[in-house]
């Protein structure tokens, strides 16, 4: 257990009463893969906010819901935040139930293997990978990938959608792409609770892996505009208001400090490597400059490319490495 700045309570691993029938369950110490989900229920009935990045996790978790709430014994509907596998690999733990997306998520959720990141971390295990090898089972090594069986959405919507538990209405706004592609947000009303996915990194560096900026920022202020008491960030700890300004500070000052850069002429590489955020000294996962300069120069060149994952995870290796 660990108290942190912006975590409005202590930072224990399990499951979280927020009051009204809403629940978070928490992972610290919300790194690469650690990531945070929740359950809304009212009277016998319930849904989860995200699944985990494995089987044998989102197994734990639902065993522990299921034993402290009589209403998790029937999660009928299942919202993924986003395509990222620690919010959805999990999903084949609920294979009744429905899953519900936006139509970006879902798309972009069709081409995410876990396959793949199983074949990755044999392959490191093994010594094949290198530097890059050490990185990989520095943020994946935790994790077994060939536990899972990919679930996809069943249900997809796009712009705003509102789901019913019980007589709690559930809001769904769709605010990506920022994170990714097809970002949600999950607000609670009568709880004053809202589930941020990915949108909120508490105490740790944001990814920006699909941009643009501009939507992510908006997307913190959708989340202010729901005047929420409690905030459930995709990592980290439960936070408030100030979580969620603290993540739009970050975010403005790496796209102002990025552009100047770019103006400048640095490559995206020298600018990852001379960009200071001492500011943010200890928030988590700083390699993650290198990603969101990457996007930001794209944004800058107007350029809508996808990211060159390897080549980002093997700048992010290197400045791991350096700052180990």
């Amino acid at each position: 257990m660990r108290t942190t700045q912006l975590g409005i309570r202590p930072y224990e691993r399990g499951l979280s009463a927020l009051g009204g029938g809403s629940w978070a369950y928490l992972q610290p110490d919300g790194s690469w893969g650690w990531s945070n989900a929740g359950l809304i229920t009212d009277g016998d009935e319930a849904l989860l906010v995200d699944t985990l990045y494995d089987r044998p996790l989102t197994e734990r978790m639902l065993d522990r819901m299921r034993a402290s709430v009589p209403a998790a014994q029937h999660i009928h509907q299942l919202v993924n935040t986003h395509a990222n596998g620690d919010h959805c690999n999990g999903n084949c733990c609920l294979p009744e139930a429905k899953i519900i997306a936006s139509r970006a998520c879902a798309e972009e959720m069709a081409h995410e293997d876990p396959a793949s990141m199983a074949a990755l971390a044999r392959a490191a295990r093994a010594g094949q990978l290198g530097d890059l090898g050490d990185f990989f089972l520095h943020c994946f090594g935790a994790f077994d990938f060939e536990s899972v069986t990919q679930r996809l959405p069943t249900e997809t919507f796009a712009g705003t959608h509102t789901l019913q538990v019980g007589a709690k209405a559930v809001q769904l706004f769709e605010v990506g792409p920022a994170h990714t592609q097809g970002d949600v947000i999950v607000h609670v009303p009568a709880d004053r609770v809202v589930y941020t996915g990915d949108i909120l990194f508490i105490e740790g560096h944001p990814i920006l892996w699909a941009g643009p900026v501009g939507n992510w920022l908006a997307a913190c202020e959708r989340i202010i505009a729901c005047e929420p008491e409690v905030v459930v960030p995709g990592h980290g700890p439960l936070t408030d208001v100030a979580g969620v300004r603290a993540v739009m500070a970050y975010l403005t000052y790496i796209r102002d400090e990025a552009r100047a850069r770019f103006d400048a002429g640095m490559s995206f590489e020298e600018a990852a490597r001379d960009i200071s955020f001492s500011d943010f000294s200890s928030w988590g996962d700083g390699e993650r400059i290198a990603v969101n300069v990457a996007s930001l120069y794209r944004e800058f060149r107007g350029d809508q490319s996808a990211p060159n994952v390897p080549e980002l995870f093997g700048l992010m290796t290197q400045l791991w490495k350096d700052r180990a």
